[in-house]
């Protein structure tokens, strides 16, 4: 079986069991599957078969049908009945006297049958073709299961961090302090904010979001606190301004990092006092406001260069919220994927079953610097451009179809790099860093750490038991 090896969706190879009472047969059927880098085994009959696959259940099963003893098709039925719910994939070898027989066979579950003497092109044509069914099937089973957990606030994941997240919402909800929601752009700052909203006492009030970088400089003191005619030049009629807008609900400021210093200043007191200071006039107004401020920067960096004042940071960091970025995120991944995928197959009015294995695999290894939102965007190009009933890599972006996990990322210097050190490394040192680094970027998943760094996961768990090997020396 020469050409592309094939792999399952988790990086590992799946495993065959050739059941042939022809040893010549049977080592020849062995070696065209090994080729292809698959685990391979071979019994010369159905109860040698069903003694191994009692220690290792098979993704494929290639099964002659006269054979010593218990023949094919009842092996077949005992097979099915074993594990109906998670059967291997079953190939029929048959004499060209036994057909009858053989379309029994796939009237009882089997996806093939082949005659002898077998076309090897055509066998490895037919296995790739039950391989690639069997695992398409498990896709689309596992995006169902992905569709049943309900958001939270229009959030959705089962992440240990994202879990944490929606707890920690719950808990601050009704505190009466301001919120700093800190994470990196497209991660969700504003559904977050709007879910603190929510879950608060004030969830019948007004949710007011605005975005500091986006109102130009001279305008932003009348913005938030509005302005009586006549006060400058084009104020031809008074306005509350936005904290008066928010009266008993939550304001959110978001990218607060860019509101200038001298607006800073006046927003500190407003916290502190709860009254605000209509431009052009001299009497306060008490307002009733929850603040909530999101930002995409380091906060901590902003107030060492004195960008951002540390007495509005100390105020605001009693409550802080940070959001993880969706490459720390694990099989959230797949979760956000298929509720795009359901969004956009109705927005659009599509029939689109789900992910190929191959688009599924570049999608959940891709880190997505754009977060949520970029993951959004190329589901929803995908629906666009798809035409059959399966999202394929054609339909991805470039950048994720082309995306080549650890040359991408230490190129891009995204994450921490093996490069920071000053001194040279050796080899095996570089790939044990490397290894331990992927496994902190994805949460200790070890299934996403093998596919990022393209081995399977048992030549995964070897590398970490040398790598633990080298540490205690």
């Amino acid at each position: 079986m020469k050409g592309k090896n094939i792999t399952q969706e988790d990086g590992s190879n799946p495993l065959i069991l050739i059941v042939e009472d022809d040893p010549a047969l049977g080592s020849l059927l062995l070696e065209e599957v090994q080729d292809a880098g698959t685990e391979a085994h071979w019994t010369a009959s159905a109860e040698e078969a069903t003694s191994f696959m009692e220690r290792s259940w098979p993704d494929l099963v290639v099964c002659d049908l006269r054979l010593p003893g218990m023949d094919g098709l009842s092996f077949l039925k005992k097979v099915l009945d074993k594990k109906p719910d998670s059967p291997p994939g079953f190939l029929i070898i048959t004499a060209f006297g036994t057909i009858p027989k053989a379309v029994e066979a796939l009237k009882a579950g089997a996806e093939d049958f082949l005659t002898k003497p077998l076309d090897l092109e055509h066998f490895v044509i037919s296995v790739k073709r039950i391989l690639e069914k069997k695992r398409l099937k498990e896709v689309v089973n596992r995006m169902r299961g992905l569709l049943t957990p309900d958001s939270f606030h229009g959030m959705y994941g089962q992440s240990t961090s994202m879990l944490l997240l929606f707890e920690q919402i719950r808990q601050l909800a009704n505190a009466q302090g301001p919120v700093l929601i800190l994470g990196e752009s497209g991660s969700g700052k504003e559904l977050v904010a709007r879910a603190i909203h929510n879950e608060s006492s004030r969830s019948k009030g007004p949710f007011l979001p605005v975005n500091c970088a986006g109102i130009p400089e001279h305008l932003l003191e009348s913005e938030f606190f509005g302005h009586t005619a006549g006060s400058f030049t084009g104020a031809q009629r008074s306005r509350q301004g936005l904290f008066a807008e928010a009266e008993g609900g939550s304001l959110l400021l978001d990218e607060i990092s860019e509101m200038p210093l001298f607006l800073q200043a006046k927003l500190l007191r407003v916290i502190q006092d709860g009254k605000i200071r209509r431009v052009g006039e001299n009497r306060e107004y008490q307002v009733d406001v929850r603040i909530l401020a999101a930002t995409h920067r380091d906060i901590d960096e902003e107030v060492r260069l004195g960008h951002f004042r540390e007495d509005l940071f100390f105020r605001l960091e009693t409550f802080t919220l940070r959001i993880p970025p969706l490459r720390e995120r694990g099989e959230d991944i797949e979760i956000l994927a298929a509720r795009f995928l359901q969004q956009f197959t109705l927005v659009l009015d599509k029939n689109i079953k789900g992910f190929s294995g191959r688009a599924l695999d570049l999608i959940t290894n891709y880190p997505f610097p754009g977060n949520v939102r970029e993951l959004r965007n190329a589901i929803e190009r995908a629906v666009t451009f798809a035409e059959g009933s399966w999202i394929q890599p054609e339909h991805l972006p470039a950048r994720i179809k082309n995306y080549q996990p650890g040359i991408d990322d230490l190129s891009a210097n995204k994450y921490d790099s093996v490069e920071k050190d000053e001194k040279l490394l050796p080899l095996d040192e570089v790939e044990r860093r490397y290894i331990h680094q992927v496994l902190r970027k994805v949460g200790g998943n070890k299934r996403r750490a093998a596919a990022i760094l393209g081995i399977g996961r048992r030549t995964l768990y070897r590398r970490l038991g040398d790598s633990a090997g080298t540490e205690q020396k």
